[in-house]
């Protein structure tokens, strides 16, 4: 069922947190050093399954990177984030991959399931996600753009984004399941968990401090834009990553329509650049060449360099 949080509803809800509980646990499980995020002191390594099953596949993955509740306690709220950015074939995360991470959040004892988006309803129902989300009776909450549903947050130490501009309704929830789609991109040439926390920064952040006049062409305005993505991903931090690699665009990205190809893998891991460079090879990328991955790994968000990851491969 899809609800649309309004100023009305946004205010109400803002007052009764108070400044005690925007200091909760519950609030910083979703920033970078919140206790949920760091939940695996023993790092469980990124998982690859391959298969045609995209349900199992994702099953298994979660399963090989220590299973479902070593990221759902039971009773969390939690808070999936599918990309729905458009309906072309090889651009949106599956609905059979969202509804399986929907069912392991409910078999660990969810108490509450939901997709956050400044996105219309369209966008939802072009890729069957929304279906799936009240088919499982899971919650789609679609914000509205407008700047007062987003919360400024400092960078700490930024290379070029001094404040992000956080969803409100992001600090609702104890965890954050990132799910992109792995895919080209028309600037960097590549897409994946690290950018796929755009999705939850206010669009006018997005578009005037992220992109500047010929972000696809301009190798500077490239870079800057990869800059911005890393000095967000300083402020979140996924408890978990699930990406979709099973068809995707190494063309014409991110919305496509583009040149279809089918790796047919499930990814899934706590390191977001580790997943990205994993990712980047299945486009016939490095990950040092791509501007955020390296930057990400220069500022310590993950590991770079795959040598140094436990990497599982299984089939479903």
């Amino acid at each position: 069922m899809a609800s649309k949080l309004g100023r009305r509803e946004f205010l109400s809800r803002t007052a009764k947190l108070g400044a005690g509980a925007v200091l909760g646990n519950r609030i910083l499980s979703g920033l970078a050093d919140g206790p949920l995020a760091a939940r695996a002191a023993d790092d469980p390594g990124i998982a690859v399954v391959s298969g045609t099953d995209y349900a199992a596949m994702t099953a298994k993955a979660v399963e090989l990177v220590g299973g479902i509740s070593a990221y759902v306690p039971k009773g969390a709220r939690v808070l999936l984030m599918p990309n729905v950015q458009s309906k072309n074939p090889g651009t949106f995360t599956k609905p059979e991959i969202l509804r399986a991470a929907i069912r392991m959040c409910k078999s660990a004892g969810a108490k509450e399931i939901a997709c956050l988006s400044y996105l219309a309803q369209p966008a939802w129902d072009g890729t069957g996600l929304a279906r799936v989300i009240q088919e499982e009776g899971a919650e789609l909450r679609l914000i509205p753009r407008e700047d007062v549903n987003f919360k400024a947050v400092p960078v700490a130490n930024p290379a070029l984004l001094k404040e992000a501009m956080i969803m409100n309704a992001f600090y609702d929830y104890d965890a954050f399941i990132n799910m992109p789609v792995t895919k080209d991109h028309a600037g960097s040439k590549f897409t994946g968990s690290l950018k796929n926390l755009m999705g939850l920064n206010a669009p006018s952040c997005n578009r005037t401090r992220f992109h500047q006049p010929n972000w696809q062409t301009d190798p500077a305005a490239t870079e800057h834009l990869e800059t911005c993505i890393v000095d967000l991903n300083t402020v979140l931090k996924p408890t978990l990553n699930i990406v979709d690699a099973t068809e995707i665009i190494r063309t014409n990205g991110p919305m496509g329509p583009g040149e279809l190809i089918k790796p047919l893998k499930v990814v899934a891991g706590v390191d977001r650049v580790a997943v990205d460079v994993l990712c980047a090879t299945l486009l016939g990328l490095k990950g040092e060449d791509i501007a955020m991955i390296r930057m990400a790994g220069e500022r310590k968000l993950g590991e770079i360099d795959l040598k140094k990851v436990r990497v599982r491969e299984a089939k479903a």
